[in-house]
């Protein structure tokens, strides 16, 4: 079988035969529908099953993939065999090509429905980052940080498709140099880049997922903003942890790359001290070496490596689902923000301008402490594929839009 798929032209951009990530598309108005992309088109699923070409059960002409994640890894594997087999061999082609629509020629949708949503915070870089800011006195670390991943519970409503624009929150938030809280704008509106994975199987309730089942529940990844507003946040994760500094908005990127287009990146993560409890214990190696690239208005300021990143995404689905908690389709687990030890390598504002104290200058030549109104931001993603091919994972990108208090 070609490693290389008819309908490519020229560079696949990181979309070629060994991708084949899964999204929701949109053409002149009409219904939604399943679709995988190939280089710069779409092959529409839903058209390719009325004409027979692949397996259908009501997966692919509906808004949303969750029908196709809860179908299980057997279907997900006969799926891609068979879109690699339509795709990378020219006896196809003719009854394949009439399905293929130009990038240019769609809308793209949030490709599943939320059902939970959950963000992590499991990058040691960038934990260690903020405990020296917030805590200069102290350990950056808590105690319980190397034990397990930390994490809070988000608002799956506020979960939107890339290109979505993102109203500034309001909120309660204390001035410095000011003793009463106020309301008003957040003043310190941030970006989090960070890389989720979305539940296709459930879990029965009281049955927690094993760190070795991961590739029986998970159906892919995607990239996530997870934006914040680091004034309302510091003054309200006070004892408890973020809740309308995070909740207003979470963007998500248009692409879902399966488990399976990821083998070949996968990396031994950091070396974890002390040993994590038997149930978070893998015996695979299970870092991603995914590397992100953060953008504001067009101009790079970041490259955060995940490879870096402490606590896995097995490890996160085991913890998040041990105490009982039952998994759903279309659950979205979200990394936290991706930090690496070099400046350059910090995946949020925050860390980037040392909260506000250390502003970066964009390409324009003007200085950003935290976001602006109109500034847009965009998330990219690659990571290395089998034979030296290359994974796109797309981009999430938002604009900035002023507050409506």
């Amino acid at each position: 079988m070609s490693t290389r798929a008819w309908a490519e032209t020229g560079d696949d951009g990181g979309f070629g035969l060994a991708n084949l990530p899964y999204g929701i598309f949109t053409r002149s108005g009409g219904p939604p529908r399943a679709g995988v992309r190939i280089g710069d088109r779409v092959l529409d699923l839903a058209g390719l099953a009325a004409a027979g070409l692949v397996e259908d059960r009501g997966w692919f002409a509906a808004g949303s993939l969750n029908a196709f994640m809860a179908a299980g890894r057997a279907a997900w594997a006969a799926n891609r065999a068979r879109l690699t087999e339509l795709l990378g061999g020219e006896a196809h082609r003719a009854d394949v090509e009439p399905h293929l629509v130009p990038l240019g020629a769609v809308e793209l949708a949030r490709p599943f429905e939320v059902a939970d949503y959950v963000d992590f915070y499991s990058s040691e870089h960038h934990a260690a980052n903020v405990g020296r800011m917030f805590r200069p006195q102290g350990e950056p670390l808590l105690p319980n940080w190397k034990r397990l991943p930390v994490g809070y519970h988000g608002r799956a409503g506020t979960v939107y498709p890339s290109g979505t624009p993102v109203v500034r929150p309001c909120g309660q938030r204390r001035v410095p140099g000011q003793d009463e809280p106020g309301f008003g704008p957040s003043l310190r509106l941030d970006i989090e880049a960070e890389v989720g994975f979305v539940a296709g199987v459930p879990s029965a309730p009281g049955r927690p997922v094993a760190v070795d089942a991961f590739r029986d529940h998970v159906f892919g990844f995607v990239l996530v903003n997870d934006w914040s507003a680091r004034d309302v946040q510091q003054w309200e994760a006070q004892p408890l942890g973020p809740f309308l500094s995070k909740s207003f908005a979470t963007s998500v990127s248009p692409w879902v790359v399966p488990v399976a287009a990821l083998e070949a990146a996968r990396v031994a993560p950091p070396a974890q001290d002390p040993a994590p409890l038997p149930y978070l214990r893998t015996a695979e190696p299970w870092g991603l070496d995914l590397r992100l690239e953060v953008l504001i208005n067009g101009g790079r300021v970041a490259e955060p490596p995940f490879r870096e990143m402490y606590w896995t995404s097995p490890q996160q689905l085991a913890h998040a689902t041990v105490n009982g908690a039952p998994l759903r389709t279309g659950d979205l687990f979200a990394s936290g923000t991706v930090s690496g030890p070099g400046r350059g390598q910090r995946g949020c504002l925050l860390e980037l301008t040392w909260n506000g104290a250390e502003p970066v200058t964009l390409a324009d030549g003007s200085a950003r402490a935290f976001l602006e109104d109109g500034d847009t931001v965009t998330i990219r993603g690659t990571a290395p594929g089998p034979d030296g091919a290359v994974i796109g994972l797309g981009e999430v990108t938002g604009t900035v839009l002023p507050a409506t208090c």
